[in-house]
């Protein structure tokens, strides 16, 4: 048996002048962990100091946002755009990509590893375990939001949910296919499916077993790239296959009849981290050594 969604109030802290809501606190926390895990992190190492870690988090989430917010005009709401160039400005209404801020991130580490004449790879692999923490906090905003939900399930798991914000969805499905009733649940007037929280499947294995990985990974001197080709691997492969339990995006068609959008981004991330882990081992360059 399915449950409700919580119908958690947007607003996470209501100050009378200022309204903090649950994503914009999400964005917080996650900018904050990579400030407090890169700052660990040069507790160990002599190659990046305490006061760089400053510029690199500031650089970073520059990267996150304005890549988050063009990468998802452009990936998903490109004829928005173009008919309306104002849309892009339009942050309040939401939608933010991560293969867009993952470009933007690397832009940023491109623009401070130039500033501090470092090679670009040597801040990417320093970098990369920090960034996990933030994609769990990402996904927790979705889901507290009801945003992002999973796909209808005609399975009987206790931890499929009913997502009033899918209401529409539900209904539009229920009318092309009138046996759904035998899962739905009735809401009022109206009725909603069962879907799997594939948010929260999303901060599961993006959040905290990639992190996991990275951290453990790069606890050691690893040559130049490994880091980040771990990263590409092991976050490509995660989203491409918990794609299979999320809702593609409304008004796309799958590719071949099953592959989303979000799939076809993280192809290119799988492909180039087993580039990344050939050269690395290959070439086998550390850019640091353990006292």
């Amino acid at each position: 048996m399915a449950i409700f969604h919580p119908q958690f109030d947007p607003v996470a802290l209501d100050l009378g002048f200022i309204q903090l809501h649950w994503y914009g606190l999400m964005y917080l926390l996650a900018f904050l962990s990579a400030y407090l895990l890169a700052t660990w992190r040069t507790k160990k190492r002599t190659d990046f100091s305490t006061e760089m870690v400053s510029d690199l988090v500031f650089f970073g989430a520059l990267g996150v946002i304005l890549g988050g917010r063009i990468g998802y005009v452009i990936l998903y709401n490109f004829s928005e755009f173009i008919s309306n160039p104002a849309y892009l400005l339009r942050v309040w209404e939401g939608g933010m990509s991560f293969h867009g801020g993952f470009l933007g991130v690397v832009v940023a580490m491109l623009w401070f590893a130039k500033k501090y004449n470092k090679h670009p790879f040597a801040v990417l692999d320093f970098i990369a375990p920090c960034v996990p923490l933030g994609l769990l906090f990402g996904r927790i905003g979705n889901f507290i939001n009801g945003e992002l939900w999973g796909r209808v399930s005609h399975g009987d798991y206790a931890h499929l949910m009913y997502f009033p914000q899918a209401v529409a969805a539900d209904h539009e499905l229920i009318n092309k296919d009138p046996s759904l009733t035998n899962i739905a649940t009735q809401l009022g007037e109206y009725y909603l499916l069962p879907r799997h929280p594939s948010q929260l499947y999303q901060a599961l294995t993006e959040g905290v077993l990639l992190f996991v990985l990275l951290w453990w990974f790069s606890a050691k001197p690893r040559p130049r790239y490994a880091v980040s080709a771990l990263f590409l691997l092991g976050y490509g492969i995660s989203r491409f296959i918990t794609e299979f339990f999320r809702q593609p995006d409304v008004g796309y068609a799958l590719i071949f009849g099953w592959m989303s959008k979000g799939q076809l981004y993280s192809l290119p991330m799988i492909v180039v981290g087993v580039i990344l882990l050939t050269l690395a081992y290959k070439h086998k360059i550390y850019d640091w050594q353990k006292a």
